[in-house]
């Protein structure tokens, strides 16, 4: 009985841990996700406003320098501009733009996730340069960068959780192992009363006494099983409580 109680709890307290982890991640991943995005459009904002005049005067040398100015920030992994067909102008792969990229439809400035080889995991943004009419700049910014945002920002929260956890069974198995030693004894005492005298019946019926004396289903189960043992033997049905 205990035993099934036993692992009731456990799986409860497993499911409460997991499910609270889990959704604490989804929800940190998800902000993570949105503000990194927001960041990243917001610098190819920036990329595109300051590459309007540049530009529109062709001149591929400035706008060149212009974008590896930004690839001294830890979480971007390449720059690249493209005029209004969808022909590169300039960018910053090494050594040679990936076919991915270079065969997907680069007029586009919708966020992509990508896996580049040599790169890694992605999330590309853009943004227009004059509408769109001017053509546009694409950021590829590193998505590892999350995940160790998250680890960072959950990782205590689930160190917490699963202390809590670990206690909680340590302690609800204290609980459970404690209300079912009365049992225990009482299994033990009615076990000693059908044996022939001997000292460990006298100890069982001073334990049954003590038992009977309870105010819960432990001294109830403890009177019944004197009042039933006594009858079977003819003599005075009285518990040990009533006798004391």
């Amino acid at each position: 009985m205990f035993r099934g109680a036993s692992f009731g709890i456990y799986a409860l307290f497993g499911i409460i841990a997991v499910a609270t982890s889990a959704l604490c991640v989804h929800t940190v991943d998800k902000q993570l996700t949105s503000e990194y995005e927001e960041n990243g459009t917001q610098i190819a904002a920036v990329i595109a406003s300051s590459s309007e005049d540049v530009l529109l005067n062709r001149d591929l040398s400035t706008l060149q320098a212009l974008i590896d100015q930004y690839m001294t920030i830890r979480a971007i992994k390449y720059v690249y501009l493209v005029d209004e067909k969808g022909e590169m102008l300039v960018h910053t792969f090494v050594p040679e733009v990936p076919p991915a990229i270079r065969d997907s439809d680069m007029t586009r400035t919708l966020t992509v996730r990508r896996d580049l080889a040599g790169i890694g995991a992605v999330m590309e943004v853009g943004a227009p340069i004059l509408g769109g009419l001017a053509g546009s700049v694409h950021l590829g910014m590193d998505s590892s960068m999350i995940g160790l945002k998250i680890k960072s920002a959950v990782g205590q929260q689930i160190y917490l959780i699963s202390i809590i956890f670990i206690l909680s069974i340590a302690l609800s198995a204290l609980l459970l192992r404690r209300a079912a030693r009365p049992l225990q004894d009482l299994e033990q005492c009615i076990v000693n009363l059908r044996k022939a005298p001997s000292p460990e019946q006298t100890e069982s019926t001073n334990q049954l006494a003590a038992l009977a004396g309870r105010r819960d289903e432990v001294g109830a189960l403890a009177r019944a099983a004197w009042a039933l043992a006594n009858k079977s033997n003819g003599s005075d049905e009285r518990s040990p409580s009533e006798h004391g």
